[in-house]
């Protein structure tokens, strides 16, 4: 006996196994018990989420006569004739190759007949959009007043070149893609039923691969399985299908947010020796960034991730390193210079381009943030106002009665500081440069505790989630996986800077300079 391909043997044989279009089966289960049938179908959708299976099934229940539940019995002539494609009374055509109005009138004749065996003679036209005009208009009024022995049932993946006019003669159900975990679950199925072992971590990759087409994710396994035999490693799924390396994505992913361009490069330079196509790595890369937007957005697992649960990890923390902002605007940039790839003659060059461009920005302030931050200068101007004579009443006696104590760090500890911010630096410019203000803090084996308000905008900067998140990320980073960061609320201290020509500037002048990173200069 010849050999079945996974996408053949598993073809679903009744409603309830279609996968993922349960609004469509229902429906048309529902139509059958109260024989409200239509003369003509539409089924529209992408490639291989079930249009033709669900059109062989609907035939099938059409014409047998032992059906229970809207469901066809498989068992009788009639069932077994169209499962095996020589019914007499269904014909299946392909609107490609049979596309003209000499095809279309050779029907039109052969409706005219009675069914041999069955009860409907049944007319599956795939990819009914690639009719001509006049084909169209010949089978118009046909599919207007056909007679009561036919059905139509149309399937086509470009609903919209399908005339309006046959549209509206029609009953049309759109097929949805088969989501990821779908797909997950039925090729563990078949690998549970054939033999094959192969790890959760490959079935995710070939499921992603499938892009939400089941019958094309069991294409996928059985070209795997060709090779590998019933024993599937994740190297030989990669190897054999010619998919990017999940590994080399996180890898410039990381290289992008670090700034890191030597590492950039060097990755390019493994994908163009692997033989990947530099356009569909790029769709990798942008890829990666949504998925990371995203996995910011939900904190838990979600639909919207397309990722496998062992890389969600990985994800949420690279995101947390790199913060909403740097990710939209690395994200923004990646889609604004896609065109520039997309016709360029030497795509390699132009990704090193982009990719480098990319690695080296560093984050700045959005037009929101700006807006916001000179609100808040509007509003500690205010406030400075209102409060200057009420500060001037204290005197210095009484800030000179309560000093505040400050916390002097050792030589280990500035050593320690002064590589932490070193590092920083090379991460997150500006958070380094706000950190620079520090003048008194505490390293410990596992904490680094900062006092809280050594400057205006800096004290108050890390009151923001996302700003204080991406703090700890670096710290931990730098020092070890569960290293404290903390802010011990302090009284208002001295000014460090009282003696340089910053310290002597009004306190609003000094809250602009804080928060717009400004300096003083000479006017010499």
């Amino acid at each position: 006996m010849s050999y079945e391909v996974f996408a053949r043997k598993w073809r679903p044989q009744l409603f309830e196994e279609v996968i993922a279009q349960e609004h469509i089966t229902q429906t048309l289960k529902n139509a059958l018990l109260s024989d409200r049938s239509a003369h003509a179908y539409l089924f529209s959708g992408a490639r291989g989420v079930g249009k033709t299976s669900v059109a062989r099934i609907l035939a099938k229940a059409l014409n047998c006569r032992k059906g229970h539940g809207g469901n066809p019995c498989n068992k009788c002539t009639s069932c077994i004739e169209i499962t095996n494609g020589s019914s007499v009374d269904v014909q299946e055509i392909d609107g490609a190759s049979n596309r003209g109005i000499d095809e279309i009138r050779n029907l039109r004749e052969n409706i005219r007949y009675l069914p041999s065996n069955g009860i409907y003679r049944i007319y599956i036209i795939d990819e009914v959009h690639m009719l001509t005009l006049p084909a169209f208009n010949a089978l118009l009024k046909t599919l207007e007043e056909p007679p009561e022995h036919v059905k139509f049932i149309f399937a086509t993946t470009e609903p919209h070149k399908v005339p309006v006019t046959i549209l509206s003669r029609c009953q049309r159900f759109d097929f949805k893609r088969i989501p990821l975990l779908r797909i997950e679950e039925q090729i563990k199925r078949i690998a549970n039923e054939e033999g094959i072992k192969i790890s959760d971590t490959g079935i995710s990759i070939i499921a992603r691969e499938a892009g939400g087409s089941l019958r094309d994710a069991e294409s996928l396994l059985d070209q795997v399985v060709s090779f590998t035999g019933s024993n599937v490693e994740d190297d030989q799924i990669t190897a054999v299908l010619g998919i990017i390396d999940r590994d080399l994505v996180y890898k410039i992913s990381q290289a992008i947010i670090d700034g890191d361009s030597r590492l950039c490069l060097e990755v390019i330079d493994e994908i163009y020796n692997y033989g990947y196509d530099i356009k569909d790595f790029y769709r990798e890369v942008m890829n990666r960034f949504r998925n990371l937007i995203v996995s910011l957005i939900y904190q838990e697992s979600s639909h919207l991730m397309d990722l496998p649960d062992n890389e969600l990890k990985d994800a949420r923390k690279q995101a947390k390193q790199a913060g909403m902002e740097r990710l939209l605007q690395s994200l923004n940039f990646l889609i604004n210079r896609e065109v520039d790839l997309r016709y360029t003659n030497n795509p390699r060059i132009a990704l090193e381009a982009i990719i480098i461009k990319l690695s080296g920005l560093r984050e700045y302030l959005s037009f929101d943030e700006l807006i916001k931050k000179i609100e808040d200068v509007e509003k500690r101007l205010n406030r400075s106002i209102s409060t200057e004579h009420t500060n001037n009443l204290e005197g210095a006696f009484t800030r000179k009665k309560y000093p505040t104590e400050r916390i002097l760090p050792d030589d280990g500890n500035k050593r320690k500081w002064s590589e932490f911010l070193r590092y920083l630096a090379t991460k997150n410019r500006a958070m380094a440069n706000l950190l620079k203000r520090w003048k008194s803090f505490t390293i410990t084996a596992n904490r680094l505790e900062l006092p809280y308000g050594e400057g205006s905008f800096t004290g108050s900067y890390f009151d923001d989630p996302q700003h204080y998140e991406q703090l700890v990320a670096y710290a931990q980073d730098f020092f070890q996986s569960n290293f404290e960061v903390s802010f011990k609320k302090q009284n208002d201290s001295k000014d460090s800077k009282e003696n340089s020509g910053e310290g002597r500037l009004p306190n609003p002048v000094k809250d602009i300079i804080d928060i717009f990173e400004g300096k003083l200069v000479s006017r010499d």
